[in-house]
């Protein structure tokens, strides 16, 4: 009996937290983020076959309504300059594939041998480059195409539908672009924000585990070991980085929202993208240096070891100030931001040049390849440098944001 009153406390339990999570999930809805993007693209999306289905049923009485609805939900993307992309593609890639069995029927006629020679050709066009991921719907309309012209009782009848088949495929493409454009039309700045804040994130947490185990000397095989896996993992969030960037940029294309005037003079996407590409970087020098560390359990634990992973800790805890820093990247405060990372490329370049004195002082073989010391002084050069160019990067977009932002007669005249 307790056995099953326990189980259904469990069941009652996983209900709750599965409607919990719903209830959550709805109330992020509220803010600017993926939640509220995804509601939107949905709601569009129905919007546009509902129009599409009224204008090709209602309206035109077409054989195959379906055409329209099915083409305004499949160029629904991300961004206003997607929908039109894929729009223009998929309406050419619609056109060759009627195009090809329109042609072919009527060289061969409805017969199996047709839709052989139709279905070899719409493959074979389909791996066209400029038709990208459309590349597919060759062949799907040539089949449709196929199905249209077998069906017909006629040329005349055989030629209006599939050319029917191109209109409906025309009025979807136009009716999805037109309301992306115009209702709720995606604008992702913060998305790029978004992008470097994860990646910073990420090699924070990675330098903030590393800077106390070389402060304390504690170097074992297992702990760099996972240093060196952790490190290789970082090359997918710099992808999505990289993308989320390009997403944001791609948004403001032949997007309206974009000409309102609290979007006139935001900070320049170059700046975010030379941000990524410099963290970017900073993660393939942080891999490396994790493989010089790999090789430090060999060390003989002497003093000037000792001291040097001390120094080479208080140097790593610099970093690990600056990623913070990155990963709370604010374009609204982006001004106070910049001053403060400026402050703390001073502080990491300060650390390396002390880092690179004790060195020098020491007896360590810093020019011994075989040696992991003169690799990490490297890096250490290699990771400041970068860091400092990022701040610059971030510094100079606010310099432009302020020097070409309006002023308050502007925005009242």
């Amino acid at each position: 009996m307790a056995e099953a009153v326990a189980g259904a406390q469990r069941i009652q339990a996983a209900s709750q937290g599965r409607l919990a999570r719903v209830r959550r999930w709805f109330g992020r809805a509220g803010s600017d983020g993926h939640e509220r993007h995804t509601l939107a693209l949905i709601g569009k999306s129905t919007l546009a076959a509902a129009v599409s289905w009224v204008i090709a049923r209602d309206v035109m009485a077409a054989q195959s309504p379906a055409f329209a609805p099915f083409s305004a939900v499949l160029i629904m993307q991300v961004t206003v300059y997607q929908s039109l992309v894929q729009a223009l593609r998929y309406v050419g890639a619609v056109a060759v594939g009627v195009g090809l069995q329109g042609v072919l029927g009527l060289l061969a006629g409805p017969h199996l041998l047709t839709f052989v020679l139709v279905t070899l050709a719409a493959l074979a066009i389909g791996r066209w480059r400029p038709l990208g991921s459309q590349g597919s719907q060759v062949a799907t309309a040539a089949f449709f195409a196929f199905s249209t012209y077998v069906s017909a009782t006629s040329d005349a009848q055989r030629w209006s539908q599939l050319g029917q088949i191109i209109v409906l495929v025309l009025i979807g493409c136009g009716i999805g672009v037109v309301v992306n454009t115009l209702v709720l039309p995606p604008l992702r700045y913060r998305s790029a924000e978004y992008g470097i804040h994860t990646l910073a994130h990420s090699l924070c947490d990675l330098v903030g585990d590393m800077y106390p185990a070389l402060r304390e000397g504690k170097l074992e095989e297992e702990r760099t070991r996972h240093w060196r896996g952790r490190a290789s993992h970082l090359a997918p969030i710099v992808q999505q980085a990289q993308s989320s960037v390009h997403t944001a940029w791609e948004s403001t294309l032949y997007n309206p929202r974009r000409l309102r005037r609290r979007h006139r003079h935001r900070t320049s996407f170059d700046g975010y993208q030379a941000v990524v590409d410099a963290l970017e970087r900073v993660s393939h020098q942080v891999a490396s240096m994790t493989r010089s560390l790999d090789q430090w359990h060999a060390a003989d634990g002497s003093q000037e070891d000792i001291d040097f992973a001390r120094s080479y800790g208080d140097f790593l805890a610099s970093l690990a100030h600056i990623a913070e820093l990155l990963s709370q990247v604010d374009e609204d405060h982006l001004q106070d931001q910049a001053h403060q990372l400026c402050e703390a490329a001073a502080q990491a370049q300060q650390c390396r040049d002390r880092l690179e004195e004790e060195a020098r002082a020491g007896s360590l073989p810093l020019s011994d390849p075989a040696q992991p010391y003169g690799i990490l002084m490297a890096e250490a050069t290699r990771l400041t440098d970068e860091f400092q160019h990022t701040c610059d990067v971030l510094k100079h977009g606010v310099d432009e944001a302020q020097a070409t932002a309006p002023t308050a007669g502007d925005e009242h005249g």
